[in-house]
Protein backbone atom coordinates (compact mmCIF):
# COMPACT_ATOMS: atom_id res chain seq x y z
CA UNK A 1 0.00 0.00 0.00
CA UNK A 2 1.48 3.35 -1.17
CA UNK A 3 1.61 6.28 1.16
CA UNK A 4 -0.91 7.74 -0.79
CA UNK A 5 -3.63 5.44 -0.05
CA UNK A 6 -2.94 5.37 3.41
CA UNK A 7 -5.62 6.46 6.05
CA UNK A 8 -4.89 8.95 8.72
CA UNK A 9 -5.94 6.10 11.12
CA UNK A 10 -3.53 3.57 9.62
CA UNK A 11 -0.92 5.84 9.90
CA UNK A 12 -1.25 6.67 13.19
CA UNK A 13 -1.15 3.05 14.13
CA UNK A 14 1.65 2.34 12.10
CA UNK A 15 3.45 5.60 14.44
CA UNK A 16 2.35 3.60 17.66
CA UNK A 17 3.74 0.26 16.81
CA UNK A 18 6.92 2.31 15.67
CA UNK A 19 6.70 1.15 11.59
CA UNK A 20 7.33 4.45 10.51
CA UNK A 21 9.88 7.12 11.85
CA UNK A 22 8.63 10.68 11.90
CA UNK A 23 10.45 11.36 9.05
CA UNK A 24 8.81 9.24 7.11
CA UNK A 25 5.60 10.71 8.76
CA UNK A 26 7.11 14.31 7.38
CA UNK A 27 7.69 13.06 3.70
CA UNK A 28 3.82 11.40 3.04
CA UNK A 29 2.36 14.54 4.42
CA UNK A 30 4.77 16.58 2.11
CA UNK A 31 3.38 14.00 -0.69
CA UNK A 32 -0.44 15.37 0.28
CA UNK A 33 0.38 18.42 -0.39
CA UNK A 34 2.41 18.19 -3.59
CA UNK A 35 -0.33 15.82 -4.97
CA UNK A 36 -2.78 18.77 -4.78
CA UNK A 37 -2.70 21.37 -7.97
CA UNK A 38 -1.40 23.69 -6.08
CA UNK A 39 -0.83 25.47 -2.93
CA UNK A 40 -2.45 28.46 -3.83
CA UNK A 41 -2.86 29.83 -0.20
CA UNK A 42 -1.06 29.84 2.95
CA UNK A 43 -3.62 30.73 5.55
CA UNK A 44 -2.36 31.64 9.24
CA UNK A 45 -6.52 31.30 11.34
CA UNK A 46 -5.18 34.13 14.27
CA UNK A 47 -7.39 36.52 12.86
CA UNK A 48 -11.55 36.90 11.61
CA UNK A 49 -10.69 38.31 8.25
CA UNK A 50 -7.93 35.94 7.69
CA UNK A 51 -10.72 32.80 8.16
CA UNK A 52 -13.20 35.31 5.58
CA UNK A 53 -10.53 35.28 3.02
CA UNK A 54 -9.76 31.56 3.57
CA UNK A 55 -13.71 30.63 3.16
CA UNK A 56 -13.34 32.62 -0.08
CA UNK A 57 -10.38 31.19 -1.62
CA UNK A 58 -12.10 27.62 -0.92
CA UNK A 59 -15.34 28.94 -2.39
CA UNK A 60 -13.29 29.38 -5.61
CA UNK A 61 -11.61 26.61 -5.48
CA UNK A 62 -8.01 28.04 -4.62
CA UNK A 63 -7.08 26.23 -1.22
CA UNK A 64 -5.90 22.78 -1.22
CA UNK A 65 -4.84 23.22 2.43
CA UNK A 66 -4.67 24.77 5.94
CA UNK A 67 -2.15 25.10 8.18
CA UNK A 68 -3.17 25.88 11.71
CA UNK A 69 -1.04 26.67 14.68
CA UNK A 70 -2.38 27.07 18.22
CA UNK A 71 -5.88 28.43 17.69
CA UNK A 72 -8.92 27.83 19.21
CA UNK A 73 -12.03 28.41 16.35
CA UNK A 74 -14.20 29.69 18.88
CA UNK A 75 -11.61 32.89 18.78
CA UNK A 76 -12.19 32.73 14.97
CA UNK A 77 -16.45 32.83 14.16
CA UNK A 78 -19.37 30.58 15.11
CA UNK A 79 -18.99 28.46 11.90
CA UNK A 80 -15.14 28.87 11.56
CA UNK A 81 -15.10 24.30 11.43
CA UNK A 82 -17.43 23.93 9.02
CA UNK A 83 -15.21 25.62 6.51
CA UNK A 84 -12.73 23.25 7.37
CA UNK A 85 -14.00 20.22 6.58
CA UNK A 86 -13.67 19.83 3.00
CA UNK A 87 -10.01 21.39 3.06
CA UNK A 88 -7.25 19.33 3.59
CA UNK A 89 -6.09 20.97 7.32
CA UNK A 90 -2.66 20.23 8.89
CA UNK A 91 -2.91 21.24 13.10
CA UNK A 92 -0.09 22.33 14.93
CA UNK A 93 -0.60 21.39 18.74
CA UNK A 94 0.30 20.65 22.26
CA UNK A 95 -3.06 18.83 22.93
CA UNK A 96 -6.32 17.50 22.02
CA UNK A 97 -9.04 20.09 20.09
CA UNK A 98 -11.65 20.66 17.96
CA UNK A 99 -9.48 21.30 15.14
CA UNK A 100 -7.04 18.16 15.53
CA UNK A 101 -10.04 16.13 15.74
CA UNK A 102 -11.11 17.16 12.40
CA UNK A 103 -7.49 17.74 10.75
CA UNK A 104 -5.51 15.15 8.15
CA UNK A 105 -2.39 15.32 9.76
CA UNK A 106 -1.90 16.40 13.69
CA UNK A 107 2.12 17.48 14.36
CA UNK A 108 2.54 17.83 17.79
CA UNK A 109 4.80 21.08 19.24
CA UNK A 110 6.98 21.58 21.96
CA UNK A 111 5.07 23.48 25.03
CA UNK A 112 5.73 26.95 26.70
CA UNK A 113 8.37 25.12 29.16
CA UNK A 114 9.75 22.89 26.60
CA UNK A 115 11.19 26.19 24.16
CA UNK A 116 12.11 29.41 24.54
CA UNK A 117 10.92 32.59 23.39
CA UNK A 118 9.07 35.61 24.08
CA UNK A 119 5.37 37.23 24.45
CA UNK A 120 4.64 40.32 23.02
CA UNK A 121 1.60 42.52 25.03
CA UNK A 122 -1.06 44.67 22.84
CA UNK A 123 1.33 47.23 23.46
CA UNK A 124 4.35 45.83 21.46
CA UNK A 125 6.42 45.20 25.31
CA UNK A 126 8.16 41.93 24.41
CA UNK A 127 9.20 39.27 27.62
CA UNK A 128 11.61 36.64 26.65
CA UNK A 129 11.73 33.17 27.98
CA UNK A 130 14.23 30.61 28.74
CA UNK A 131 13.36 26.75 28.44
CA UNK A 132 12.26 25.72 31.59
CA UNK A 133 12.86 21.85 30.71
CA UNK A 134 16.30 20.87 29.56
CA UNK A 135 15.61 17.72 28.26
CA UNK A 136 12.40 18.02 26.61
CA UNK A 137 12.74 16.63 23.19
CA UNK A 138 9.43 18.25 21.13
CA UNK A 139 10.11 20.63 18.32
CA UNK A 140 9.34 24.58 18.22
CA UNK A 141 6.64 25.93 15.90
CA UNK A 142 8.52 28.05 14.40
CA UNK A 143 11.10 24.96 13.41
CA UNK A 144 8.28 22.79 11.78
CA UNK A 145 7.28 25.22 10.14
CA UNK A 146 10.63 25.99 8.79
CA UNK A 147 11.47 22.60 7.90
CA UNK A 148 7.96 22.23 5.79
CA UNK A 149 8.85 25.48 3.89
CA UNK A 150 12.43 24.13 3.00
CA UNK A 151 10.66 21.01 1.72
CA UNK A 152 8.16 22.90 -0.03
CA UNK A 153 10.95 24.78 -1.57
CA UNK A 154 9.44 28.04 -0.42
CA UNK A 155 12.40 28.59 2.79
CA UNK A 156 11.87 31.05 5.30
CA UNK A 157 15.14 30.70 6.95
CA UNK A 158 14.10 30.13 10.94
CA UNK A 159 15.66 27.23 11.74
CA UNK A 160 15.39 28.11 15.36
CA UNK A 161 13.99 30.19 17.86
CA UNK A 162 17.22 32.10 18.56
CA UNK A 163 17.04 33.11 14.44
CA UNK A 164 13.41 33.80 14.58
CA UNK A 165 14.20 36.44 17.23
CA UNK A 166 17.11 37.87 15.41
CA UNK A 167 15.27 38.44 12.42
CA UNK A 168 12.61 40.23 14.27
CA UNK A 169 14.33 42.17 16.17
CA UNK A 170 16.30 43.13 12.99
CA UNK A 171 12.58 45.01 11.97
CA UNK A 172 13.81 47.91 14.55
CA UNK A 173 10.84 50.13 16.38
CA UNK A 174 8.39 52.00 13.83
CA UNK A 175 10.21 55.24 12.96
CA UNK A 176 7.41 56.90 11.36
CA UNK A 177 4.43 59.73 12.49
CA UNK A 178 2.37 58.54 14.70
CA UNK A 179 -1.37 58.16 14.31
CA UNK A 180 -3.66 61.15 15.51
CA UNK A 181 -7.17 61.08 16.95
CA UNK A 182 -10.23 62.99 16.88
CA UNK A 183 -13.09 62.61 19.01
CA UNK A 184 -16.60 61.43 17.45
CA UNK A 185 -20.05 62.69 19.05
CA UNK A 186 -22.79 60.43 19.92
CA UNK A 187 -25.38 61.17 16.72
CA UNK A 188 -27.93 58.37 16.99
CA UNK A 189 -28.46 57.23 20.98
CA UNK A 190 -30.87 54.43 19.32
CA UNK A 191 -28.44 53.20 16.71
CA UNK A 192 -26.43 49.50 17.26
CA UNK A 193 -22.87 50.55 18.40
CA UNK A 194 -20.17 49.08 17.59
CA UNK A 195 -18.39 45.88 19.85
CA UNK A 196 -15.18 45.26 20.56
CA UNK A 197 -13.45 42.30 22.39
CA UNK A 198 -10.46 40.64 23.27
CA UNK A 199 -10.06 37.63 25.69
CA UNK A 200 -8.36 38.10 29.16
CA UNK A 201 -5.44 36.01 29.93
CA UNK A 202 -7.29 33.66 32.61
CA UNK A 203 -10.78 32.89 30.95
CA UNK A 204 -12.77 29.79 29.20
CA UNK A 205 -9.16 28.53 27.04
CA UNK A 206 -8.73 25.12 26.58
CA UNK A 207 -5.44 25.12 28.10
CA UNK A 208 -7.07 26.35 31.28
CA UNK A 209 -9.61 23.43 31.63
CA UNK A 210 -9.35 21.29 34.36
CA UNK A 211 -7.74 24.17 36.44
CA UNK A 212 -10.50 25.22 39.16
CA UNK A 213 -8.16 27.27 41.20
CA UNK A 214 -6.66 28.68 38.52
CA UNK A 215 -10.08 29.81 37.23
CA UNK A 216 -10.78 31.11 40.87
CA UNK A 217 -8.54 33.91 40.22
CA UNK A 218 -9.55 35.28 36.82
CA UNK A 219 -11.29 38.70 36.46
CA UNK A 220 -14.87 38.87 36.95
CA UNK A 221 -17.03 39.70 33.59
CA UNK A 222 -18.20 43.09 33.11
CA UNK A 223 -19.28 45.80 29.67
CA UNK A 224 -17.28 48.69 29.55
CA UNK A 225 -19.09 51.71 27.71
CA UNK A 226 -18.52 55.52 28.34
CA UNK A 227 -20.74 57.85 30.17
CA UNK A 228 -22.38 60.09 27.31
CA UNK A 229 -24.12 55.90 26.09
CA UNK A 230 -24.54 55.29 30.07
CA UNK A 231 -26.60 58.73 30.62
CA UNK A 232 -28.50 57.64 27.36
CA UNK A 233 -29.75 54.64 28.20
CA UNK A 234 -29.86 55.12 31.76
CA UNK A 235 -27.43 53.18 33.52
CA UNK A 236 -24.65 53.54 36.36
CA UNK A 237 -21.85 51.42 37.44
CA UNK A 238 -22.43 48.26 38.82
CA UNK A 239 -26.25 47.98 36.65
CA UNK A 240 -26.47 45.18 34.21
CA UNK A 241 -26.82 45.92 30.34
CA UNK A 242 -28.60 43.61 27.50
CA UNK A 243 -25.85 43.25 24.72
CA UNK A 244 -27.55 41.89 21.79
CA UNK A 245 -27.21 41.07 17.83
CA UNK A 246 -29.45 38.88 15.39
CA UNK A 247 -27.71 35.45 16.89
CA UNK A 248 -28.55 35.85 20.82
CA UNK A 249 -27.66 38.08 23.55
CA UNK A 250 -25.49 38.45 26.88
CA UNK A 251 -26.26 40.07 29.81
CA UNK A 252 -23.49 42.00 31.93
CA UNK A 253 -22.40 44.74 34.72
CA UNK A 254 -21.80 47.59 33.64
CA UNK A 255 -18.38 49.63 34.19
CA UNK A 256 -18.75 53.57 33.07
CA UNK A 257 -14.74 54.29 31.08
CA UNK A 258 -12.91 56.62 29.37
CA UNK A 259 -14.26 55.34 25.87
CA UNK A 260 -15.90 56.44 22.23
CA UNK A 261 -19.71 56.66 22.47
CA UNK A 262 -20.03 53.96 19.63
CA UNK A 263 -18.09 51.30 21.33
CA UNK A 264 -18.92 48.86 24.16
CA UNK A 265 -15.99 46.38 25.32
CA UNK A 266 -16.80 42.71 26.70
CA UNK A 267 -14.32 40.29 27.39
CA UNK A 268 -14.62 37.45 24.52
CA UNK A 269 -14.29 34.00 26.01
CA UNK A 270 -15.14 34.63 29.86
CA UNK A 271 -17.64 33.22 31.89
CA UNK A 272 -20.87 34.74 30.86
CA UNK A 273 -19.01 36.55 28.45
CA UNK A 274 -18.74 34.04 25.53
CA UNK A 275 -19.46 36.46 22.41
CA UNK A 276 -18.55 34.01 19.77
CA UNK A 277 -21.26 31.19 20.00
CA UNK A 278 -23.67 34.27 21.76
CA UNK A 279 -23.66 36.99 19.39
CA UNK A 280 -21.79 35.57 16.21
CA UNK A 281 -18.77 37.51 15.85
CA UNK A 282 -15.85 39.13 18.06
CA UNK A 283 -16.63 42.38 16.49
CA UNK A 284 -19.43 44.26 14.59
CA UNK A 285 -22.72 46.42 15.29
CA UNK A 286 -24.47 45.02 18.59
CA UNK A 287 -27.82 46.94 19.99
CA UNK A 288 -26.84 47.73 24.13
CA UNK A 289 -29.79 48.33 26.32
CA UNK A 290 -30.47 48.49 30.21
CA UNK A 291 -31.09 44.90 31.40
Amino acid sequence: MSWHTKTIKEISTSLQTKEVSSQELATYFLQRISGATELNAFVDLNEEQTMREAKLADEDGALDAVLIGGVDPMDISSDALSQLLNTFVVSLEISHSSVTAIADVVLPVAAVVEKSGAFADWQGSVRSFAKAIEDATPRSDVKILSALADEMGTPINLPSVAATTREIDALGKWGGAKESFGSVSLTNTNAEIELSSWRQLLDLGSLQIGEANLAGTARKSIAHISAGRASQIGVKDGDSVKISSELGEITLPVVISEMSDNKVWVPRNSINSQVIPNLGFVRGAVKVVKA
